[in-house]
């Protein structure tokens, strides 16, 4: 009895999407931050041209530049992925697209250039990076800059439910989803959250933390209808997992395998 006003409200707050607009999620899997290694930086141009000879989805990170524009890039500063130093949203993306990529020597791509790189051959997951003490808007609509006219499977993704919200108050047309994990928030209060989160973004799916599955958060919502894909499955027991619990895995390394 205690988990019936949450059904009620989960419908109501964040039906579930037509099952024909999903598809496609349930019939990929995708390579975390693109198809990395054997000198491939994650989310690089060679990475991506991996991935798609792979016959793999992209699930990749989009950041803005100080003059609002998205890159795909992970950190919020450049020092793991680079040999350079400086916060990417301190950046314009003339000095953005200038700074190489330690493993490659690529330079960091703009997501303009991904998606004509992609040209709908393969289906992606963009995970927004946001900052929880600052507006999303600028972020937002960046990458509804660069999605206009795009013709392929995509879907945008957040830890941050104002993505979501965003999205379907401004391009409802583009499926957008909520990126979970319940580490450090297992008690009454993180299920509180969970369903908050959910009702804000108004998500159609989840990408969920492979650590959390079995979940019970996790198994209703996939029960009425939303996808849940699950990262980062970097191994053949993870896959397995991933298998069992979900509906595709965002895998790295063996759990491409």
């Amino acid at each position: 009895m205690r988990s019936l006003p949450w059904r009620l409200i989960d419908r109501l707050r964040a039906p579930a999407p037509d099952p024909d607009r999903v598809g496609w999620m349930l019939r990929h899997v995708f390579a975390h931050r693109a198809l990395h290694g054997e000198g491939r930086a994650e989310n690089s141009p060679a990475a991506f041209r991996a991935a798609m000879d792979a016959g793999l989805g992209i699930e990749c990170d989009v950041r803005r530049s100080r003059d609002g524009r998205a890159v795909v890039f992970h950190d919020a500063t450049l020092e793991r992925l680079t040999g350079s130093t400086g916060e990417v949203d301190r950046m314009v993306i003339g000095e953005l697209t200038h700074v190489a990529l330690s493993v490659g020597g690529e330079t960091i791509p703009t997501l303009r250039d991904m998606l004509e790189l992609v040209a709908g051959k393969v289906p992606i997951l963009l995970e927004l990076k946001s900052d929880p003490d600052r507006q999303v808007n600028t972020l937002c609509r960046a990458v509804r800059r660069d999605l206009e006219g795009y013709q392929g499977d995509i879907a945008v993704m957040s830890f941050d439910p104002r993505i979501g919200q965003w999205f379907a108050r401004k391009m409802p047309q583009v499926l957008r989803g909520l990126v979970v994990t319940e580490q450090e928030h297992r008690t009454y209060s993180g299920t509180i959250r969970r369903h908050r989160d959910l009702w804000t973004a108004r998500a159609q799916f989840l990408a969920y933390d492979i650590r959390d599955l079995p979940s019970s958060f996790a198994a209703r919502q996939r029960a009425r209808g939303l996808p849940v894909l699950s990262w980062t499955v970097s191994s053949r027991a993870l896959r397995e997992r991933a298998q069992n619990h979900a509906d595709a895995p965002i895998a790295e390394g063996e759990g491409l395998a």
